[in-house]
């Protein structure tokens, strides 16, 4: 099969549309050559300084989880975050158990001790330096998820449903065609429908 694209994604693990473009990722390195490498994004650093608060985040919730993927990514690197990230995304979007930091680590094989981190700034400096990163590729008029491969870089797809095998695989590849093209910035569908995890 030659060797693997490495696709790198960048993702807030709060946002339900950016958990389904994660699977639909994983399901395309089932059927094309691709190796998926994780990153924090955080919506929290992107609308920082603005007036509105497009999350509804008064509290600031959506540091915590971030600020665990920050510790997971640098304590244990980017395959600990990768599975941490599939247990907790199926915890908070499939099951609604937004209080799940702790055993989503212990699914991964983590310690679960990681989820003190959740409330300290002691990881804020890499989720920022992380955040910068993903929407250093692409600028920050878009959110997450960001995905950057083989010189290209584009946010999205935003996806309601997983597609799976080879569907997953057009899609992979219609979207590389699209991105990649000189020029291009946008191209959008219908309404948005709500996630569908199945």
């Amino acid at each position: 099969m030659g060797d693997k694209q490495i696709v790198d994604f960048w993702f807030d693990p709060a946002c339900p549309y950016t958990w389904v473009t994660s699977r639909w990722v994983l399901e395309v390195a089932k059927v094309r050559p691709v190796e998926v490498r994780w990153h924090v994004l955080s919506l929290s650093v992107l609308n920082e300084g603005r007036d509105d608060d497009p999350e509804g985040d008064p509290e600031g919730y959506l540091w915590f989880p971030v600020r665990v993927c920050a510790a997971v990514a640098h304590e244990h690197g980017q395959e600990a975050l990768g599975r941490f990230y599939t247990a907790l995304g199926a915890r908070f979007h499939e099951r609604g158990e937004w209080d799940a930091i702790p055993a989503a680590l212990a699914e991964a094989g983590l310690s679960s001790a990681l989820a003190e981190v959740a409330g300290t700034t002691d990881y804020d400096e890499l989720v920022r330096a992380s955040h910068a990163e993903g929407i250093g590729r692409i600028g920050t008029h878009v959110g997450t998820p960001v995905i950057a491969t083989a010189g290209t870089a584009f946010f999205g797809p935003v996806l309601s449903r997983i597609p799976r095998g080879e569907e997953a695989g057009r899609l992979w590849d219609g979207t590389l065609l699209v991105a990649s093209v000189p020029g291009f910035h946008e191209l959008k569908g219908g309404p948005p429908a709500e996630p569908d995890y199945s």
